[in-house]
């Protein structure tokens, strides 16, 4: 399979090194941007072919990713409409808040093949987790060529287009609010006397077992939370703590905030 990125920005770039690690060949992977010496440098560094256009990256693709800002979607979508609508390659968006109908539009036609998806940067080590939706013109075989190459790089999930936005909060931006977790919790350690690299070094591999133990287990997260919390004990005293200071309540909030800004 050939496989075309228009835009060469940090995800496009994680969804390239997540497929060459899982042993997708760096030829057979074509790309573009806006910006000549940053996809020139790029595909330098890693034996992706540099295309002069995006037109050429989808003459050469069965799959093209359009990686592109949201605020330039339409400008290069009308640039490549004839290119699309000649060489009709499955078109895989990773553009946030631009939905399939939209896309649609913009190149004028209901006949393109459309896969809406929002992988989160975790593709880039193998472990990511994607939302797929396509629209009507998607054979399942190709629908499923999709859903390979995102099992490549971590989990997928199906859903509707109206919760595309919830998504984005649970798990495209979730990994900072992740990051911002560990790293509180480092500074906790930091506060009692290890060093930083240490306690981060604990505190990430802490989060990353018990995300590992509710993905393995068949009970429920709040049961795992009974697990570790023996009456009245020390992991007790710190639950207790956290929610007196709103920790529930600050996540739920910032998942409404990120939603929010999402539906704009």
């Amino acid at each position: 399979m050939k496989i075309g990125f228009i835009g060469v920005g940090n995800m496009a770039k994680a969804i390239i090194e997540g497929l060459m690690s899982k042993g997708v060949e760096a030829k057979n992977i074509f790309i573009h941007s806006a910006h000549k010496s940053n996809y020139e440098v790029y595909s330098q560094e890693t034996g992706v072919s540099a295309c002069e256009s995006n037109s050429e990256v989808i003459e050469k693709s069965d799959v093209v990713f359009l990686a592109v800002k949201p605020i330039v979607v339409e400008k290069v979508l009308k640039e490549v409409k004839d290119s699309v609508l000649t060489h009709d390659p499955v078109l895989v968006s990773v553009v946030t808040g631009v939905s399939v109908a939209e896309l649609e539009d913009i190149l004028g036609s209901k006949d393109v093949k459309i896969v809406r998806t929002m992988p989160n940067v975790n593709v880039e080590i193998g472990e990511g987790m994607t939302a797929l939706h396509k629209n009507d013109n998607v054979s399942d075989k190709n629908y499923q060529l999709v859903k390979e190459l995102f099992e490549k790089i971590g989990k997928v999930a199906d859903i509707e287009e109206k919760d595309f936005s919830t998504f984005v909060a649970l798990a495209g931006s979730s990994p900072a609010f992740v990051y911002f977790f560990i790293d509180s919790l480092a500074r906790s350690g930091v506060k009692y006397g290890l060093n930083k690299q240490k306690a981060t070094q604990i505190a990430a591999q802490a989060v990353l077992g018990s995300a590992l133990k509710v993905l393995k287990s068949d009970k429920t997260p709040w049961e795992l939370v009974d697990d570790v919390s023996s009456p009245g004990g020390t992991t007790v005293a710190g639950l207790l703590a956290m929610e007196e200071a709103g920790f529930m309540t600050s996540i739920v909030k910032g998942v409404d905030a990120t939603i929010s800004k999402d539906k704009g």
